[in-house]
């Protein structure tokens, strides 16, 4: 019997239900478990190779992947990297696609959209990557700070956003990238479209998922679903070119959940606003923390399968108990309501490349943005803006309906 590739990982604990459980769940948290936890996740895709790798994996696999630290300049900054490679790269490949997360997110979120990437960058000899943000995930948490006045908004929001596309910018430089298409999902997809207009030779196109920021009027978000969200996992359905109608109907939803929003949900929206990371008050709760996170994990991933569900509670366990970082950016990029201080939309126009906006019919992201930087972009001369609405899905758009947002990726990949 052929030995295996690398040492097995111990399961993931159960989500914990009873305060002792918790207890022990807070005590294994660290940096090792971190990485075993994302480990977990990546090990489903059959063409990742481990740190531990005692040798080769099938070498007719068109792709191969690894993670890594990438370190940048400064001292003790590194972005933590999933680099999915082909291995018969092609001269006239099309430009990587660099996959980015949302808010206290990581990249382990999208694993069940890893193995068709995986497939359009063999196919086509490019590559995929993935990485954690600076001050998230299992990237370096550094001390995160404004310097810029309260009062200066163009000075705070320029200095948030600066830690995060200049680190993304040194990490384009590390790994060697001349052109990049963004993949980026909520406040990952804000930062894609900030970071193309800082450095716009260096974008060739931008997917935005369920972005952040987009529009002017706050009056239909609804922010703290973003922690109280349940969305079961539906493959069905598809994404279709976003109309009017689509358009009216998500925001008749959101001001519907508007109305109903309870005390404690507005209590969260406000905490947020203010520059209470949600992440923070999760952390001063210490031995009763995995609990809560279980119950978001339990409701949030209720369509995936037992293991599945298990192993994210874990994954998103370690991200969230780890120190506090980028976080805290929130406060100075988004004002009440769940609104940028400096809206994209009235931003995007200066783009020439191509720009894809996907929400989810159920999503809490005002997607009447979306279809107003697509005009704003076409009277601009820019018609290469468009826009789709994935049944079955909310904000999470990638996780509620993978099959229609794989196939929708691929053909934005693939589009002249």
């Amino acid at each position: 019997m052929d030995a295996p590739l690398s040492d097995p990982l111990p399961p993931a604990r159960e989500i914990p239900a009873a305060f002792s459980a918790s207890l022990r769940s807070w005590w294994s948290v660290g940096d090792k478990q971190s990485a075993i936890s994302e480990e977990r996740l990546l090990r489903r895709l059959p063409f990742f190779r481990p740190q531990n790798l005692s040798s080769m994996p099938n070498s007719d696999s068109p792709v191969i992947a690894n993670s890594s630290r990438v370190d940048l300049d400064s001292t003790k900054r590194y972005l933590n990297t999933l680099s999915i490679l082909s291995t018969s790269p092609s001269s006239n490949a099309p430009p990587p696609a660099v996959v980015l997360h949302g808010y206290g997110a990581g990249l382990g979120f999208f694993y069940q959209n890893f193995p068709v990437l995986a497939q359009w960058a063999g196919r086509r000899g490019s590559s995929v990557y993935a990485l954690d943000w600076l001050g998230m995930g299992r990237s370096a948490r550094v001390p995160f700070t404004v310097r810029a006045k309260r009062h200066d908004v163009v000075g705070r929001v320029t200095e948030a956003e600066s830690f995060f596309v200049d680190s993304l910018e040194e990490w384009r430089q590390k790994m060697g990238l001349d052109k990049m298409t963004l993949i980026g999902h909520s406040l990952g997809a804000y930062f894609s479209v900030v970071y193309a207009l800082k450095y716009p030779t260096r974008v060739n196109k931008l997917v935005l998922l369920s972005p952040a920021g987009v529009p002017r009027d706050p009056n239909c978000t609804v922010p703290s679903r973003e922690l109280t969200d349940s969305r079961d996992t539906d493959n069905s359905g598809s994404a279709e070119v976003a109309t009017e109608a689509m358009v009216d109907e998500i925001r008749a939803e959101q001001m519907v959940e508007k109305k109903q929003e309870s005390k404690t949900r507005k209590l969260l929206t406000y905490l947020w606003e203010e520059g209470w990371s949600p992440f923070q008050v999760v952390r001063s709760t210490l031995f009763w923390g995995p609990m809560l996170i279980g119950k978001y994990s339990s409701r949030r991933f209720m369509g995936l399968s037992e293991e599945d569900t298990r192993d994210m509670h874990e994954y998103i366990l370690n991200i969230t108990l780890a120190k506090g970082s980028g976080e805290y950016c929130i406060s100075h990029i988004l004002a009440p309501g769940a609104h940028a201080r400096l809206p994209l939309v009235d931003r995007i126009s200066e783009l020439k490349i191509p720009i894809t906006f996907v929400y989810g019919d159920h999503d809490w992201m005002d997607p009447e943005g979306g279809q107003q930087s697509v005009e704003n972009l076409r009277q601009a001369g820019n018609g290469k803006g468009r826009m789709y609405v994935i049944s079955h899905a909310g904000h999470h758009v990638y996780l509620d309906n993978v099959k229609a947002v794989n196939d929708l990726l691929v053909k934005e990949l693939d589009r002249v």
